[in-house]
């Protein structure tokens, strides 16, 4: 007995191996459940001290199965089996019974096909099961000859299935089998391991399942086309951006550059700005801009605040102010943007240092050609007058 549970549970193990890695569809409790009818003939075998003859004793048999498919390859049922009264096979008087022997056990099936080679999506045309199982064994035997006889049997066959129809809900298979009595003598002279050979047919019917077939079935595999298209897409599309952004990057860090190199160099004398004979460096003020931008940045509130300290000092004294953009950008844009600068300068005399606004005069120049340095003409010019 232990062996034949070592044995199971060496199959079962095996069986659940080789399905592990396929996508099988949720099974309900009631699914892969089928019945079997069978009947052939059985003869005794290995009978030590009856000297019975295989060929001389045959007689029918037949029996029912009831199996639950635990996977397609691992299955586990009940059978019965009864054996006709045709003669005694100790070669006493025949029997008054009908029946001489039954079988009633449980049993283990691993399909060979699907252990090997996996299986299939649904059941093959032909397919092989190894078949293993234990159960009970009665003997019937007349008043007048003993008592009737109650064994341990172990079983073991081969099932020989040729599956039937589109959907595979019928099969019919060939079932050679041997069966073994395990414990002792017996009233009517059987020996202790005694056995018989089973050969029978069976027609089984599988019932329907929750997932529509008569069988397992794969789990529909879904289609990740369209995932893999969109996510293949957002990766050139990442790149992409990524690639802006790194001339951008380069771009600032130029932009920066040229400013810290503008702002560590001492203010350009402007030549070419006609100024009046009593006007000197200090009456000459650059409000200097950031590229695209009319806004007065902190390091340049200096400068204002000079213009506006001298015209406070000065009630007399006004102030010109011409508004320039660099060549950069649209032509149009930087006329408006010039003038902007301009405008910029005076307001924040007028609002914040409190200089009426006739003392002073903006306009935009638009784009600047006084320097060399191209950033250089991003400036507003304040040109201070006394008279």
């Amino acid at each position: 007995m232990k062996k034949i549970l070592l044995v199971s549970a060496a199959m079962l193990a095996m069986a659940g191996a080789a399905q592990a890695q396929n996508a099988l569809a949720p099974s309900e409790p009631l699914d892969n459940i089928s019945l079997t009818v069978k009947g052939g003939v059985v003869a005794p075998i290995n009978n030590r001290g009856t000297h019975l003859k295989m060929t001389e004793n045959f007689r029918g048999m037949g029996g029912l199965e009831l199996r639950k498919q635990l996977t397609p390859t691992f299955g586990l049922g009940v059978e019965g089996e009864v054996a006709a009264n045709t003669s005694t096979w100790n070669h006493g008087r025949s029997l008054h019974n009908w029946i001489d022997a039954q079988y009633v056990g449980v049993f283990g099936a691993v399909n060979l096909n699907n252990l090997f080679a996996g299986y299939a999506g649904q059941p093959r045309t032909f397919e092989v099961e190894a078949v293993a199982g234990s159960g009970w064994i009665h003997y019937y035997v007349p008043k007048d000859q003993g008592k009737d006889g109650n064994e341990v049997g172990t079983k073991f066959g081969l099932n020989f299935n040729f599956n039937l129809g589109e959907s595979k809900a019928w099969t019919i298979g060939i079932k050679p089998a041997v069966i073994f009595d395990l414990t002792g003598q017996n009233d009517r002279g059987l020996t202790k391991q005694t056995g018989a050979l089973e050969l029978q047919a069976g027609i089984t019917y599988h019932f329907g399942n929750s997932n529509g077939t008569h069988s397992f079935a794969y789990m529909p595999v879904p289609d990740f086309t369209p995932f893999n298209d969109a996510i293949n897409a957002l990766r050139a599309e990442n790149a992409t951006l990524m690639a802006a952004n790194a001339d951008v990057v380069a771009a600032n860090a130029a932009l920066a550059a040229q400013l810290d190199a503008c702002m560590n160099q001492p203010a350009p004398v402007v030549t070419k700005t006609v100024v009046e004979t009593n006007n000197s460096l200090e009456s000459v003020r650059y409000i200097y801009y950031r590229l695209g931008s009319a806004a007065i940045t902190p390091d340049q509130l200096p400068n204002v605040e000079m213009i506006a300290d001298y015209m406070k000092a000065n009630p007399a004294s006004t102030v010109e102010i011409k508004g320039y953009a660099s060549q950069d950008g649209n032509l149009d844009f930087n006329i408006k943007l010039a003038a902007q600068r301009a405008q910029s300068v005076k307001n924040m005399l007028v609002s914040k240092y409190g200089i009426k606004a006739d003392r002073i005069k903006a306009e935009g120049q638009g784009v600047g050609h006084m320097f060399k340095e191209n950033s250089w003409n991003r400036v507003a010019i304040c040109i201070l007058s006394d008279k």
